[in-house]
């Protein structure tokens, strides 16, 4: 599933083509995609309608309308954006009044647009952490405080902070030499500074290299994301440490795969 990084570049690519286009015509090439309102429904109230801004909350891409409604579109684990568009496998395309199209594409069918009124007011929103670029350490160290579950699960719990993922957790974890499985009551003020100082710096780096292309993802154009040629443990199972040259492992957590040092993370 695209992560915080992912959705903050194809944020910043759109902003970069679509901004003030006129939608002309919407395409359902699948209506399961739409979740509200109904499809027919979605597709009338869009055409015609400009598109004023882009913004991201977690993983959910937000588009400002001018009639002052709000285009809502989360990708899941396989949704992709691409401009120009005009696939024939695309699940959704819009077309704007100059001709370009967007498309919307998603193998697995797990990704959801919506039309609302006020996106704030979407179920999971509302149960969202807050944005790791708006907290403080004194934040940050405050909410820690009380939590009991290991550290990995906690970055991934978007009820805490969102739009971490299971590679940014993993990236962040070896960065700052705290295994996954180490409870968060455990963890020393410095390495509680630590984490928090490599979870910017590794997001800032991740947003800055368009991504992590490692599965289904790719940037507005088509293109892959580079971020994934700095990751040191994701997906590197047996592969040599880059610092002490032990085989990067993989456990279990929640279900998903976790990658890390033994030797650098403790």
């Amino acid at each position: 599933m695209p992560e915080l990084p992912e959705v903050e570049t194809i944020k910043n690519d759109l902003q970069q083509v679509i901004i003030g286009k006129k939608i002309a015509r919407v395409f359902l090439h699948n209506p399961k995609i739409v979740r509200f309102p109904s499809p027919a429904k979605f597709k009338k109230s869009l055409e015609g309608l400009r598109i004023k801004k882009i913004f991201r909350r977690a993983k959910l891409l937000i588009f400002e309308l001018s009639d002052g409604r709000f285009l809502t579109m989360h990708l899941k684990m396989t949704g992709q954006l691409v401009y120009p568009g005009g696939s024939k496998n695309s699940r959704v395309a819009i077309q704007f009044s100059d001709g370009s199209i967007l498309d919307f594409n998603d193998q697995r069918l797990f990704g959801e647009l919506r039309l609302v009124d006020d996106w704030k007011k979407l179920k999971f929103v509302q149960h969202l952490g807050p944005e790791p670029f708006d907290l403080t350490f004194s934040d940050f160290e405050a909410m820690l405080a009380k939590k009991k579950t290991n550290i990995k699960s906690l970055l991934m719990d978007q009820s805490f902070i969102s739009g971490i993922g299971n590679i940014y957790a993993a990236e962040i974890l070896f960065r700052a030499k705290i295994a996954p499985e180490r409870s968060v009551q455990s963890l020393t003020k410095n390495q509680k500074s630590t984490l928090f100082k490599e979870t910017k710096k590794v997001l800032s780096s991740a947003i800055k290299h368009g991504g992590s292309s490692v599965d289904d993802y790719v940037r507005v154009s088509g293109k892959p994301g580079d971020y994934a040629r700095f990751h040191r443990v994701y997906n590197r199972l047996g592969k040599n440490c880059f610092t002490c040259k032990s085989p990067i492992k993989r456990i279990t957590q929640g279900g998903r795969g976790t990658y890390f040092c033994v030797k650098c993370q403790k």
